[in-house]
């Protein structure tokens, strides 16, 4: 999702067509948020359903707050040293009419830009909300957003669509078109860190079994995926930042592509390994192909997007049995859906890259990059927090449920059942 950078003129009319483009777009990412809670919350035990759909409203509220007043300024900086710039505080030359025509970069306005840009910023700290379900501390959990989202997701991302040194690297540059690393696996490698810092649910792991701590409402996590894959046509076609009718309608074939065949490769894999189809593994197929495709959506074939997100279909799946096994405990599969398949579809550019522009080494070059400051920047937040306000609700609480632990009151009033696990 590179800056434009060299302005072309266009007639009025191409130039509102494009800018109404980009604000769909952003429409449709925002739209995304929706999906993250349904997924969430329904992934999640009907006890900390109502805490689960808070942070998701919470998330976008500090995440769009943050991007307006440092993020933006630090994530497209102008002219840098490659690694850290900061243009100011606040949402640009606002205050220049030109902002808001197609002397802004020949496309759209400032302000379409921002807003689309603001969107990715929401959702990076959205992903680390699933995985740490169930046991973090809510005002523990808000701190950690209001600093990665505000420190670390855009400084990261300067580095490639800010025009810092990934961009610059091998023959073209690191390629990531809409964040299968800028954004998941930036998600992915907090979301990890989270994990290992917290531990796992009660009851998750005892004697070294797993023992599966079951969703509470499958319909509303499928809700959920179909609004986050209406949403990922913004997510990916949006970020060919024009309304060129080749770019778009080739990143939605390929986007939608990879999506259905995750859902086709998860199916049968969790079929033949577990004897039956599971319906989550199923949805995190469709996610995950969703993940994988989003770095190369735009420079690979329609086949190879199916291959591509086929090959997510599988990862997914192995990977949820992965995490167990390391009793690396996930209530949403977030890790094995943004983390494993986001460093998939980052290497799959160098794989099945139809420009010839881009290699397998740039690619891991860039999500080398991104997993050392990521990972470690978040542990850093993750451990200052729990070494000062704490990290985790206390075994009553996370027994009783967030839900009436951290809010004082039920998902379901009336209708709830409550046990220890």
């Amino acid at each position: 999702m590179n800056e434009v950078t060299q302005v072309v003129p266009v007639s009025d009319a191409i130039f509102m067509t494009e800018n109404i483009w980009i604000m769909i777009s952003a429409m449709l990412v925002f739209i995304m948020g929706l999906g993250f809670a349904c997924v969430e919350a329904g992934l999640v035990r009907a006890k900390c359903a109502a805490n689960v759909a808070f942070k998701n409203i919470a998330v976008p509220a500090i995440g769009i707050t943050m991007y307006a007043l440092l993020g933006f300024g630090l994530m497209y900086p102008g002219t840098f040293n490659g690694i850290l710039g900061f243009a100011g505080f606040g949402i640009g030359d606002w205050a220049n009419p030109a902002s808001f025509t197609s002397a802004y970069n020949g496309h759209f306005t400032l302000f379409a830009d921002w807003l689309f840009q603001a969107m990715f910023a929401a959702t990076a700290a959205t992903i680390v909300s699933g995985a740490v379900a169930e046991r973090v501390k809510l005002n523990s959990f808000l701190v950690f957003t209001i600093v990665y989202v505000a420190l670390v997701y855009p400084i990261v991302g300067s580095w490639t669509w800010g025009g810092g040194w990934l961009s610059t690297i091998g023959k073209a540059g690191f390629h990531d078109l809409a964040g299968s690393t800028l954004v998941h696996s930036v998600g992915g490698w907090a979301a990890l860190a989270g994990v290992m810092i917290l531990g796992p649910r009660i009851g998750k792991y005892v004697n070294g079994k797993v023992h599966a701590i079951p969703a509470h409402n499958i319909p509303l996590a499928t809700i959920g995926v179909f609004m986050l894959w209406f949403g990922w046509w913004g997510f990916n076609a949006g970020s060919a930042l024009s309304g060129d009718p080749k770019a778009t309608s080739w990143i939605l074939v390929t986007t939608n592509l990879a999506a259905v065949a995750g859902i086709i490769t998860a199916t049968l894999t969790s079929w033949i390994v577990s004897k039956k189809p599971d319906a989550t593994m199923a949805l995190n197929g469709c996610l995950a192909g969703l993940v994988a495709i989003t770095a190369g959506a735009d420079v690979v074939t329609p086949l190879s997007s199916w291959i591509i997100g086929a090959i997510a279909g599988v990862l997914v799946v192995g990977a949820v049995f992965m995490f167990d096994r390391l009793h690396l405990d996930d209530p949403v599969g977030a890790l094995s859906v943004h983390l494993v398949n986001g460093v998939w579809g980052t290497i799959a550019v160098g794989i099945f890259d139809m420009t010839g522009d881009y290699s397998v080494l740039t690619q891991l070059i860039g999500v080398v990059a991104y997993a050392l400051p990521c990972f470690a920047g978040a542990s850093l937040i993750f451990f200052v927090i729990k070494k000062t306000m704490g990290l985790r609700v206390t075994e009553r609480q996370e027994l009783r449920g967030l839900d009436q632990s951290e809010h004082g009151q039920e998902s379901y009033s009336g209708f709830q059942i409550f046990s220890n696990m």
